[in-house]
C-alpha cells in the first residue's frame, strides 16, 4: 500500500480512484463494510482504491475537551488500512487549517484535483468541512457536478439490539476489561504497540521478567488487570514478523502491591522465558482475555503465588482461545 501524508504527495497521474473517507479509528467491522463494499466496485474497473483519513480525531482540534483516546495510533492505523488490500492511504493532518478549510474546498481539492474520484464511499454519519457543514447529501451534489458517484454504506449492526459497531462502543469494552467482544467488533485481537524500557525490574526479583512497554506506546490500553495474550516481537522496525510470537501474561495497572508506580503501565511476562532481552526493541502486546482484576496483596508470597497462578490460566487460556484470534498475527 502507498501512503501519503499530503495531497501534494499524489502524483499527477495518480488515479481514476474510489474512495472511502472517514476517521477509521480501529478499522472495525464498521469501518472495514465501507472499504470492502469499495474493494468490490474496484475489482470492475481499471481504478485505485483509497482511504482518505486523518491523523488525529478532529474533536482533538475542534473540541478537545470531548475528543475520546484513539483506539490506534497513527502508525497502527496506516499498517491495519494496508492489510485491508487497497493501493493507498492519504493520512491528512487534521489542524487549523483543515478544520477551517469549507466543504466544497475539500470536495474539489482532494477528490477531484488530488485523486481523481470516479465513486465515493462513506458511512451514514459522515461529516466534513468547516463546523462539519458537509454531508452525504452536499457530497452528492457536488458529485453530480463534479463527475463522481456517492454511496452511503449501512452501518453494520447487531441483530440482537441493533447497537451500531463503533469505536465508542469499542471502548466502552475496552474499558470494562471485555477483551473478547471488543475482538470480535474489531475482527483482531485488541493491541497496544511500543518500544520495551527498563522498568523497576521487581518482576525479575519475583521470578517472572517482564517486558514493560514505553509511556507512549501506542494503542487503547484495556481496564486495570491480567491478561492473557500474546508478545510479538517487530524487528526489524515496523515489519510484523509472526514466527517470532510469545505467549504473555500481560498486567495492567500501578502495582498496588509496592504503590511506588506513578502512572498506569503495560507489562507482559513472556512465559517459560527468563533470559529474554527485548530493551530497545519494538513489540506488540496482543489481549486475547482478561484474567483477572488487579488488587493488593498482603505480603510479596502471595504475590509470588498469585502470579504463578496467572501463568497457569494463561496458558490455559490461550489453548483455548479460537483459532481465529490466535492466528490474527499472522495475517
Amino acid at each position: 500500500m502507498i501512503l501519503f501524508e499530503d495531497v501534494a504527495d499524489i502524483p499527477g497521474d495518480f488515479g481514476p480512484s474510489v474512495v472511502a473517507i472517514g476517521k477509521f479509528d480501529g478499522v472495525h467491522a464498521g469501518h472495514r463494510a465501507i472499504i470492502e463494499k469499495m474493494l468490490v466496485d474496484a475489482a470492475s474497473s481499471d481504478v485505485r482504491t483509497v482511504a482518505v483519513t486523518f491523523d488525529r480525531n478532529p474533536l482533538a482540534i475542534i473540541a478537545p475537551d470531548r475528543c475520546p483516546r484513539s483506539l490506534v495510533g497513527v502508525s497502527q492505523k496506516a499498517e491495519l488500512l494496508g492489510r485491508t488490500g487497497i493501493d493507498a492511504t492519504l493520512l491528512l493532518r487534521f489542524d487549523e487549517a483543515l478544520a477551517s478549510e469549507d466543504a466544497e474546498s475539500f470536495v474539489r481539492r482532494i477528490l477531484v484535483d488530488g485523486l481523481h474520484a470516479r465513486r465515493v464511499f462513506v458511512g451514514g454519519d459522515f461529516r466534513f468541512g468547516r463546523g462539519g457543514a458537509g454531508d452525504a447529501a452536499l457530497l452528492r451534489r457536488m458529485g453530480d457536478e463534479l463527475g463522481f458517484e456517492v454511496e452511503v454504506v449501512a452501518d453494520v449492526a447487531s441483530s440482537l439490539d441493533g447497537r451500531r459497531v463503533s469505536s465508542t462502543w469499542i471502548r466502552e469494552l475496552l474499558e470494562q476489561g471485555d477483551i473478547e467482544r471488543a475482538a470480535k467488533l474489531l475482527g483482531r485481537n485488541p493491541t497496544v504497540i511500543g518500544e520495551v524500557v527498563h522498568g523497576l525490574k521487581r518482576g525479575r526479583e519475583l521470578g517472572f521478567p517482564t517486558a514493560n512497554l514505553s509511556p507512549d506506546a501506542e494503542g487503547y490500553i484495556p481496564a486495570d488487570g491480567v491478561y492473557a495474550g500474546w508478545l510479538i516481537d517487530r524487528t526489524p522496525r515496523g515489519l510484523q514478523r509472526s514466527s517470532v510470537r510469545y505467549p504473555a501474561a500481560i498486567s495492567i495497572g500501578t502495582n498496588p502491591t509496592f504503590d511506588d508506580v506513578a502512572r498506569r503501565q503495560v507489562e507482559a511476562y513472556v512465559l517459560d522465558e527468563t533470559d529474554l532481552d527485548l530493551y530497545g526493541r519494538e513489540v506488540e502486546v496482543q489481549f486475547v482475555t482478561r484474567i483477572r482484576g488487579m488488587i493488593a496483596f498482603e505480603g510479596i508470597d502471595a504475590l509470588i503465588a498469585q502470579m504463578a497462578d496467572d501463568v497457569v490460566r494463561t496458558r490455559r487460556a490461550l489453548t483455548a482461545a479460537p483459532r481465529a484470534l490466535r492466528d490474527a498475527s499472522a495475517l
